[in-house]
C-alpha cells in the first residue's frame, strides 16, 4: 500500500525540482520546494528588464527551444493546464527554417521541417554553408564518422567514445580548414561545447537525435514557446503545483545537507541555518551549487557524489536587443558560423503575435526582440580584440551587434544601430567596475572527455537522498531542460517505488533506427574481445595511429 504521508523536501526550484514536485504531488505526496531565488524556474525562467520605472520588458537567460526528441519535457508541458483551458504544450510553435549566415560564404536558409521532395532531401543532408569550400570526400567522411557512432554499441560509447574528444573522433586535425569550420566546430553554437574538449559520446548522441528529428515524419524538428518563458510556462506550472498542494519557499537557500553517515537527517537553510526535516530529500540544485554542499560526511553516505566536484562548467548566456522595428530575419533561429563568439539568435516577436503575451502592455516603442546566445566567452572578438568574459557589459553589447551585422549586412543593411531601443544582458552576469571583473552566477554544465563516470544517478546510496538536476546520468546527457526533467522523473520514480506506489512516472529512452540494433550487438561483442569498430580502423589507418587493420573486426561488420 502506498504511504501518502511521506513528506518530501525539494532543494531547488528549477525544471528538475518542479518536475519532481509535479510527479510526486500528482500522486498524493506532500512536497515543499526550497528555492534560493525570489522567482521559480531556475535557468529557464524569464527576467524583467526595466529601462525606466514605467517600462517592464521580458528578458531571458538565453532563448528556449524544444527539439522534437524532447519526449519527457513535452509530456510534462502537456500536463500543465493554463487558465484559458489550454495546456502549455498548446503554446509550442514549430519553426520552419534556420538562417545560416557566414562572412566568407553566402548565407542559406535550412528547412527545419521534414523534407517532402527530392530537392528538399538533398538540401537537408548538405552542409548549411561552405558547399564551395568542402569537397565531397570530406562531406562523405564526416557522414561515415556519424555512421560509425550510430552503429557502435553501448559499451564502446561509454568506455571508448566518452574518452575521446569530438575533435579527435571527427579527425579534424587531418582535414581541411573548411571541414573544421563548417562540420567539426558547429557544436560550439549548438550546445556551448568546445569540440576540442567535449566528449564524442555526448555530442554525437544529440547530433544524431537532431538529424532524426528532421527526417522523422511524426515529430517536429524544433519548437519554441509563443511568449516569454515564465509567462507562458513557469508561472502556469507553479499555479498548477500550488493547486496540487505543493508548498514553495522562495528566497531560501540551502547551506548544508546533514547526515548521520547513512541517511540524511536534515537540511540547513537560509542565513541562520534554519533546519528543515522531511522523509525524503531531493537535491535539485545545479552542479556548481551541489559541489559546495557535498561534504566528507555526505560522501560517506552517498559515495557517488564525490564525482560532482570533477564536473566542469562553461558560460552560455544571452542578451536581448529591443528594437523599434521588428527584424524577423527567418522564421526560426539564426546561426553565425564565422562569429568568434559562437552566436545564435532568434527574432522573438513573430512567434509571440498569437500568444497570450502583449508587447503593447510593456512598451509602445518596442516592436521587436532579437534574443542572442553567446557560446564562446574565451575567443577574442572583432571590435575590442578581447574575449567576452573580459569585456564590460557595454562592450559585450557592441561586440555582439557588430558580429551579427558583419554576417547579415551583406547585400542589404538589415541591422543598424538606430534600430536599438535598448538592450539587456543576462542578469546572471554581473560586472565589478572596480575590479574590472565579469562574473557568472549561472554557468552551464559541459560534458568533457571522461566526465560520464563522474555523474551520479538520480538515486544515491543514502536511502532518502535523490538528485534531480542536469548533471545526473540521463539519456539526454547534456545540460538541457530535457535532461533536468528526466532526472526529476527518475528521482520521483525512486521515491514512489520506496513508498509502494504502483503508478510511476514514465521515462523514455532516446530512440535510434532499429535497423542498426544487430550491428550494435555485434559491436558490444567485438568491444568485449578488444576489437575496434571498423569505422575506427578507417580513421586510425588514415591518421597513422594503427600499423594495420584488424581483419577479423572488418569481417564481423562487413
Amino acid at each position: 500500500m502506498q504511504d501518502e504521508t511521506a513528506e518530501v523536501a525539494v532543494l531547488g526550484g528549477g525544471v528538475g525540482g518542479l518536475t519532481v514536485a509535479h510527479e510526486l504531488s500528482e500522486r498524493g505526496l506532500s512536497v515543499t520546494v526550497f528555492e534560493a531565488a525570489d522567482r521559480l524556474g531556475g535557468k529557464a525562467k524569464s527576467h524583467t528588464y526595466k529601462p525606466t520605472p514605467d517600462v517592464a520588458l521580458p528578458a531571458e537567460h538565453g532563448f528556449r527551444y524544444v527539439p522534437g526528441f524532447y519526449r519527457q519535457l513535452r509530456d510534462t508541458l502537456a500536463r500543465i493546464p493554463r487558465e484559458d483551458g489550454t495546456t502549455v504544450a498548446d503554446h509550442l510553435i514549430g519553426t520552419e527554417e534556420t538562417l545560416v549566415a557566414s562572412v566568407t560564404d553566402s548565407e542559406s536558409l535550412k528547412r527545419t521541417q521534414t523534407p517532402t521532395s527530392v530537392d528538399e532531401w538533398m538540401a537537408a543532408i548538405r552542409p548549411s554553408v561552405g558547399d564551395d569550400q568542402l569537397n565531397l570526400r570530406e562531406i562523405n567522411y564526416f557522414q561515415r564518422r556519424l555512421l560509425t557512432f550510430l552503429t557502435s554499441g553501448r559499451l564502446r560509447r561509454r568506455d571508448e567514445f566518452d574518452q575521446v574528444t569530438l575533435w579527435k573522433f571527427l579527425d579534424a586535425d587531418n582535414q581541411s580548414q573548411a571541414y573544421r569550420t563548417y562540420l567539426a566546430e558547429v557544436t560550439q553554437a549548438l550546445v556551448a561545447m568546445d569540440p576540442r574538449r567535449a566528449s564524442a559520446r555526448s555530442i554525437c548522441r544529440i547530433h544524431v537525435q537532431l538529424v532524426l528529428d528532421q527526417v522523422h515524419p511524426d515529430r517536429s524538428t524544433e519548437s519554441i514557446l509563443d511568449g516569454p518563458t515564465s509567462d507562458v510556462w513557469i508561472d502556469p506550472w507553479v499555479r498548477h503545483l500550488r493547486s496540487q498542494g505543493v508548498q514553495f519557499r522562495t528566497g531560501t537557500s540551502v547551506i548544508a545537507i546533514e547526515t548521520d553517515g547513512e541517511r540524511i537527517t536534515g537540511v540547513a537553510t537560509g542565513q541562520s541555518g534554519e533546519p528543515v526535516t522531511a522523509d525524503y530529500y531531493v537535491a535539485a540544485v545545479p552542479a556548481e551549487v551541489m559541489t559546495k554542499l557535498v561534504s566528507p560526511e555526505l560522501i560517506r553516505a552517498a559515495p557517488t557524489l564525490e564525482g560532482v566536484a570533477s564536473l566542469e562548467t562553461a558560460w552560455m548566456n544571452g542578451l536581448q536587443f529591443y528594437l523599434t522595428e521588428d527584424v524577423p530575419l527567418s522564421y526560426g533561429h539564426q546561426a553565425y558560423v564565422d562569429a568568434p563568439w559562437g552566436l545564435t539568435s532568434i527574432s522573438q516577436s513573430q512567434f509571440w503575435t498569437e500568444g497570450p503575451f502583449e508587447f503593447d502592455d510593456c512598451c509602445d516603442a518596442v516592436e521587436g526582440v532579437l534574443s542572442v546566445n553567446v557560446a564562446d566567452w574565451e575567443t577574442p572578438g572583432i571590435v575590442y580584440g578581447k574575449p567576452a568574459n573580459a569585456c564590460t557589459p557595454e562592450e559585450i553589447k557592441t561586440e555582439v551587434w557588430a558580429q551579427m551585422a558583419e554576417h547579415l549586412n551583406g547585400e542589404e543593411e538589415r541591422l543598424t544601430e538606430d534600430l536599438i531601443y535598448d538592450w539587456a544582458l543576462d542578469p546572471a552576469l554581473t560586472y565589478d567596475p572596480d575590479e574590472r571583473q565579469l562574473t557568472n552566477r549561472a554557468p552551464l554544465l559541459i560534458n568533457t572527455v571522461g566526465s560520464f563516470r563522474h555523474r551520479p544517478s538520480a538515486d544515491t546510496d543514502a536511502p532518502n537522498l535523490f538528485l534531480a538536476a542536469d548533471y545526473v546520468r540521463t539519456e539526454t546527457d547534456l545540460a538541457t531542460m530535457e535532461s533536468a526533467n528526466e532526472a526529476g522523473r527518475r528521482a520521483a520514480r525512486a521515491i514512489l517505488e520506496d513508498v509502494g506506489a504502483n503508478h510511476l512516472p514514465r521515462v523514455w529512452d532516446l530512440s535510434e533506427p532499429r535497423v542498426f540494433e544487430p550491428i550494435k550487438r555485434f559491436d558490444d561483442t567485438a568491444f568485449r574481445l578488444g576489437l575496434p569498430h571498423p569505422g575506427e580502423l578507417e580513421r586510425e589507418v588514415r591518421g597513422g595511429l594503427l600499423p594495420r587493420a584488424n581483419s577479423l573486426c572488418g569481417r564481423l561488420f562487413r
